[in-house]
């Protein structure tokens, strides 16, 4: 009886082993997210460091800011969002306008090229948004933001 047993599990101890991820593959389970502390909230890498030369894909889970906003920066280089829970609120400028805000809900995306001015308010507790490019990358402030 004990045989079978055993035979059972190492065929499906094979059959596991034969679903393995193949090696280059990245798989990000949000259920299952290691967050760590941020300046603006909470990430979770899922491929790269945006500061190191290279792709990268990150989550960013921002702490909401009502009746303020990231005042205006931009980045050296392109960017992906990916709105994935709340909304996000993007304008582009180097002066902050609300009047200027786009909301963007989950499933939205949008493309942001290198050295845009854009500035973002963030209202929902709960917002999750993925953010992709090539680094190595920063936020410079622009504007009235850069003089201060």
């Amino acid at each position: 009886m004990r045989i079978p047993l055993i035979a059972a599990g190492l065929l499906f101890a094979a059959h596991a082993s034969a679903q393995n991820v193949p090696a280059g593959v990245v798989l990000h389970d949000i259920s299952k997210a290691k967050w760590e502390k941020s300046a603006v909230g909470q990430v979770s890498k899922i491929v790269g460091d945006q500061t190191k030369p290279g792709p990268y894909i990150f989550l960013t889970k921002p702490q909401p800011t009502p009746g303020a906003a990231t005042k205006p920066h931009t980045h050296p280089d392109n960017r992906t969002y990916t709105v994935i829970a709340g909304t996000w609120y993007v304008g582009f400028g180097e002066k902050y306008d609300e009047s200027k805000l786009i909301a963007l809900k989950a499933g939205s995306v949008y493309t942001e090229p290198a050295g845009v001015p854009h500035f973002v308010l963030i209202k929902d507790a709960g917002t999750i948004v993925q953010i992709s490019g090539t680094g190595p990358s920063r936020l410079t402030p622009v504007g009235e933001a850069a003089k201060q």
